[in-house]
């Protein structure tokens, strides 16, 4: 899957700090694994909280503020139901793409990032061993 079609790398090297930031904020949205399994569940189709809460394996509150994260980062969207609130993908191509893109880029170094196997792992500790 190329993920570069249309995309000039000259223009994305450029410093952009309103893109990067926002960037930074949608890329939050997969940054934790629940997410990740709730995105790639959600990608077989609209689900209700209660579908994604037996999926997940996590608490209603603890999936419902995995789903408010994702919903700010323009990922997923809810509809009502009855009583019930079903959550689907706002656009199933990309998440699609991103997600195929984040498993090429693992497959290509082997390995996930070292410096964040462990949850309490800051993001530059693999750098240099100085605190951020």
């Amino acid at each position: 899957m190329a993920m570069n079609q249309g995309l000039d790398a000259t223009a994305l090297a450029a410093p952009d700090g309103a893109a990067d930031d926002a960037a930074a904020f949608l890329f939050h949205g997969f940054a934790d694994a629940s997410r990740l399994r709730l995105l790639r569940h959600l990608l077989t189709g609209p689900h209700r909280v209660r579908d994604l809460t037996e999926h997940v394996g996590l608490a209603q509150s603890t999936v419902s503020r995995h789903l408010a994260c994702l919903r700010d980062c323009g990922l997923v969207d809810s509809r009502a139901q009855g009583r019930a609130s079903v959550f689907s993908l706002t656009h199933p191509d990309l998440v699609l793409a991103l997600l195929g893109a984040a498993d090429e880029v693992l497959d290509a170094t082997g390995a996930p990032c070292r410096g964040h196997a462990h949850p309490d792992a800051r993001p530059t500790d693999h750098l240099d061993g100085e605190p951020s």
